[in-house]
This record gives structure tokens, C-alpha cells and sequence, in this order.
């Protein structure tokens, strides 16, 4: 006679039975545009404590990023509200801080982002936009207050960094932190979302870059496709001398990125039958096929050559890189978001 299990479930919960997938495109949106704002923080507040305040350079990392960074949070934040159950009372998270709750450390953390990224663009933003700083003659005296004192230059810097750091981790420990899905189940999610979304920065920016190129230098597919906004940033172009940096710092944050995903990928291959299994579901099960060619081949390996070839200047700067390096990152987001649902302890049971 063979012996049956049964299993019983007594609970009735919408969210959870029979409902598979709790979080939907709303989560992979806010997790890729939190460490895009925390590539732009980290990235911004280095080159503010290291450069000279009246380089040119600045202008698109201590200016144009934290721009970028507020208009991109403000987007997250409201994907983030429109996946609320409750929306009137998101204002109790802040009534409250729990120490052991992910989503608390978040809304704060949330908090100290827009004055640190405010802060970092004032610095430069007359000298970045000067009809704004025509138009609104304060900020020019605040970006003069800042800049004449440097310890704040260097203290702005480094809360940009802080708050950037905690920012990227924060949305790997997110899911990491729930350990009812086995795939979330590694502590390595908060470095890899860090450095994946310290890639995707210095990819934008670097894309930025090639956009408002002159005219002489700009590629020709991107000249074809964007040709209006190359000639409305022709008159302030800003150094092109940067992208090499960007361009080098991205090649570094790319190969960390792997490295971290192999080491992701190794941890639960040699762990528990149920990790192994949730770790199949990116090497070989339905999203394998996804997760090689749009994440590993088409978002880290090809940019990693692609890069490459512009620093040894064997090919010209272009904006595929970026392009590829963004597709890459908000891809990893969707396939970790919606693999991880898919994961559960009870797959040793179902086989």
C-alpha cells in the first residue's frame, strides 16, 4: 500500500491563497527607480567631496544627476502608492518607526533623499541652468553659501553617499528579507540591487552625456533618433571628457554585479533542495531564457565589451551601452520579482 500525505489549510487569505503573484509591475518599477536614485546619490556625492567646486565635470553628476534623481524618486514613490491596499493611510508609516521592519527603515530612509539630493544640486544649479538662476535670483546665493563653505561641500557629500548607500541596499533586503519565498532568501540582494543600480547611474549619465554631445561628435544613430535634443543642449554641451570616467566606472559596477549574481546563483545551488529549485527557475526553468539574454548577455556582457572598446577608442561613444545597461537593470527587477513569487517551500512537496 502506498502512504498518502495530506496536507490541510485552514487559512482563507485573498493576498495569498489563491492568488499567486501579490506584488505586481508596480514593485520592479519602484525597486529599479529606488537604486537608479541610489547610483545618481552615491555617484553625485563622490564627485562633489572629490572634485574641485568650479569644474565644469560637476555639472552632470553633482548637478544633472540629483536633478534626475529627484524627478525619478518622485515617480517611484508615486508606482509605490498605486500598489497601496490603503492609500489614505500611507501617512501612518510615519507616525512610527519599527527597527525591524524593512518597509519602516525604507519610508524613513525615503525621507533624507530629497533634501541630501536637493542640497547637491543647489550647489551647481545656477551655473547648470542660468536662465532658472536669472529667473529665481535666491538660488544663486545659495549655491554661493554652499560652495563658500567646505565643509558643507564635503558634509553634503557624504550624506549623499550614505543615504544613496542605504537607499540601494534597502531595496534588496526588501525582498531579502522575506524569507517565505526561498529565491529572496540571501543576504546578497541588497549589494547586488547596490551595484545594479549604481550601473544603471553611471550608464544614464554617460548616456546623457552622448546626447548633449556637439553636433561633430554625436553618433549617427543618435543624431537620427534624438537629433532636437542634441540641438537644444548645444549650447551649453557638457564635457565630454566624462564619459570616459563613467564609462570606466560603469565596466567596474557591471563586473561586481555578475560577480554578486554568481555568487547569488552558487548560494542556493548549494543550499536546501528548495533553494536549488527556486534558483532553477532563473538557470533553466521559465524564466532561464529571459534571464540569459536580457540580463546576463544583453545587460552586463555586451555592455562590458561595448564599453570597453569606446575606452580603448576603438569604437566611438554611443548611447547602446546605456541603453542596454538600463534594460538590464530594470529586467533583473521583473525577473527576481516575479521568480521569487513563483518560488515557495512547498516545491519538494509538488514533485
Amino acid at each position: 500500500m502506498i502512504a498518502l500525505t495530506e496536507l490541510t489549510v485552514s487559512r482563507h487569505n485573498l493576498l495569498v491563497d489563491p492568488t499567486l503573484h501579490v506584488w505586481q509591475w508596480q514593485i520592479p518599477i519602484y525597486l529599479f527607480l529606488g537604486g537608479l536614485v541610489a547610483g545618481l546619490m552615491v555617484i553625485a556625492g563622490v564627485r562633489l567631496i572629490a572634485i574641485r567646486p568650479k569644474q565644469r565635470e560637476l555639472l552632470v553628476c553633482c548637478t544633472i544627476g540629483p536633478l534626475i534623481g529627484l524627478a525619478f524618486l518622485t515617480l517611484g514613490m508615486f508606482v509605490l502608492f498605486l500598489d497601496l491596499a490603503h492609500k489614505l493611510y500611507v501617512w501612518r508609516l510615519y507616525t512610527t518607526f519599527q527597527i525591524t521592519s524593512p518597509m519602516s527603515w525604507g519610508s524613513w530612509i525615503l525621507l533624507f533623499v530629497y533634501p541630501a539630493l536637493l542640497a547637491n544640486a543647489l550647489a551647481h544649479l545656477p551655473e547648470a541652468i542660468p536662465a532658472l538662476a536669472k529667473r529665481f535670483p535666491i538660488l544663486i546665493t545659495w549655491s554661493d553659501f554652499i560652495l563658500a563653505r567646505g565643509r558643507l561641500v564635503v558634509a553634503i557629500g557624504i550624506v549623499n553617499v550614505l543615504v544613496g548607500v542605504a537607499l540601494g541596499i534597502y531595496t534588496g533586503i526588501l525582498l531579502g528579507a522575506l524569507g517565505a519565498r526561498p529565491l529572496w532568501n540571501s543576504a546578497l540582494l541588497g549589494p547586488l540591487f547596490l551595484f545594479s543600480g549604481l550601473s544603471t547611474a553611471a550608464a544614464l549619465l554617460h548616456g546623457f552625456l552622448v546626447l548633449t554631445a556637439r553636433d561633430e561628435e554625436l553618433p549617427a544613430f543618435a543624431d537620427f533618433l534624438l537629433s532636437s535634443l542634441a540641438r537644444l543642449a548645444e549650447a551649453r554641451p557638457l564635457d565630454p571628457r566624462v564619459a570616459p570616467v563613467l564609462a570606466g566606472a560603469d565596466n567596474s559596477f557591471l563586473t561586481i554585479e555578475l560577480g554578486l549574481l554568481g555568487l547569488f546563483l552558487i548560494g542556493h545551488l548549494t543550499s536546501t533542495a528548495v533553494h536549488q529549485q527556486a534558483a532553477s527557475l532563473l538557470l533553466t526553468g521559465p524564466y532561464g531564457a529571459v534571464f540569459w539574454v536580457f540580463v546576463i548577455c544583453l545587460g552586463i556582457l555586451l555592455p562590458l565589451v561595448l564599453q570597453t572598446l569606446e575606452l580603448l577608442n576603438r569604437i566611438r561613444h554611443t548611447l547602446a551601452p546605456a541603453a542596454l545597461v538600463l534594460m538590464g537593470g530594470i529586467a533583473l527587477r521583473f525577473i527576481l520579482v516575479y521568480a521569487g513569487q513563483e518560488s515557495h517551500w512547498f516545491q519538494a512537496f509538488n514533485r
